[in-house]
This record gives structure tokens, C-alpha cells and sequence, in this order.
């Protein structure tokens, strides 16, 4: 009997050795073991990157606003120059509205963006015609066949023709001041892609030197 509770003593230690022995293996593997990327990680790096997003939105919103931005052209009334395709498809050309000093070095035939007499909070695209001191021979429906352009006014146009724009022809010379851009390149179509030649659009034959002016 003595013999018999020795043995199963020396049983249950080894039990017990074991147990513990895997116990201790158990834990290490577990400790060597990298946890996998959790919420936690996902969150830091949404965090980063909404920072990020964050510090670069208020420089594209200045650039648009007082740089340039890409607009889409509205309606027809500068066919067949901008948005050709009007009639067939509706579809609309995209192009640069240079703001950063958009009131400065006009030229005749220039294509600018403008804040309408009218209603200031429409912005027209129009091609400049005449610069102040220029005479102008008016389309209809203006009611003189010559004006001259006072100081700070320019006379605009659409390129679309009589009846077809609402330009100088309805409400005479605009100021300079209702410039807000200067279209300076087409994006789309692609076909038209590429930087305004307005150097070559003919405009000199609507300046006139008409005596008593």
C-alpha cells in the first residue's frame, strides 16, 4: 500500500509538471505572436488621412477662387466658337477660367467670363470687341450704328450673332470691373483641346473710324 500511494504521488507530479510545462510553451507562443491589426490601426490611419485632406482643401478652394477653376460652358450663345455641338447633342465644352488678374492685358477678341448688368449673380462668357476709346459699329437691336467706348468699358459680344446673345448690343459698353476671368485654354472636347487663339478671331472690321466721334 505503501508502494501503491508513493506511485500515484509521483503520477499526479508529473501531471502536474506537464500541465504547467504546456501551460508556460502555450503562453510564449502566444506572446511571440504579433496581434493582428485591429480597428484601432484602421481608425489612426483614417484619422491621418482625413488630417490630410483637411489641410489641403482650404489651399484648392483658394485656388479656384482666386487663381482658376474648370467650368463647363452653359447654352449657345457663343457658337460656333465654344460649345459646337450644342445643337446636335447638348453636349458642353470644359475649359480654364483664368481668375489671377483677370482685368488686366485685354485685348480685342479675348474671351472673358463677366458678371452680368443685368443680374450680377449670372456670370457670362463674351469676346471682347472694343476696348474705351474705340468706336464700335453696333448690331441690333442698339439704337446707334456707332458708339465709343468711355474710360474702364469695353464692348462684348457673343459669337453666336444678332438676336442669338445677350451682350453689349442689348445693354451698351460694360465696365471692366464686371470681369471676374479670362477663358484662356479648352479641355474638352478633345478634338478642340488646347490654348484660345484669340489673336486670330477677326474683330479689327467692327472698329471704325467714323468722323464726329
Amino acid at each position: 500500500m505503501v508502494l501503491r500511494s508513493l506511485w500515484m504521488r509521483m503520477r499526479t507530479g508529473r501531471a502536474a509538471f506537464s500541465t504547467s510545462a504546456l501551460a508556460a510553451a502555450s503562453a510564449s507562443t502566444k506572446e511571440s505572436i504579433p496581434p493582428p491589426p485591429g480597428r484601432s490601426a484602421f481608425a489612426r490611419q483614417f484619422v491621418f488621412r482625413l488630417l490630410g485632406l483637411a489641410t489641403w482643401l482650404p489651399v484648392a478652394i483658394w485656388f479656384n477662387t482666386t487663381v482658376a477653376e474648370v467650368t463647363r460652358i452653359e447654352g449657345p450663345s457663343m457658337y460656333p466658337f465654344l460649345n459646337s455641338r450644342f445643337n446636335e447633342s447638348l453636349q458642353r465644352d470644359w475649359v480654364v477660367n483664368r481668375k489671377l488678374y483677370a482685368q488686366e492685358g485685354l485685348q480685342r477678341g479675348m474671351i472673358v467670363f463677366l458678371k452680368s448688368p443685368y443680374h450680377p449673380e449670372v456670370v457670362s462668357v463674351k469676346r471682347i470687341i472694343g476696348l474705351e476709346g474705340d468706336v464700335v459699329q453696333t448690331r441690333k437691336p442698339y439704337p446707334t450704328a456707332y458708339v465709343r467706348i468711355p474710360a474702364g468699358h469695353m464692348w462684348v459680344e457673343g459669337d453666336a450673332g444678332v438676336g442669338k446673345s445677350l451682350d453689349s448690343n442689348t445693354y451698351g459698353p460694360v465696365s471692366i470691373g464686371l470681369i471676374t476671368g479670362q477663358l484662356t485654354h479648352v479641355l474638352l472636347p478633345f478634338d478642340k483641346a488646347g490654348r484660345v487663339k484669340w489673336w486670330e478671331y477677326p474683330v479689327d472690321d467692327r472698329i471704325s473710324a467714323t468722323p464726329g466721334f
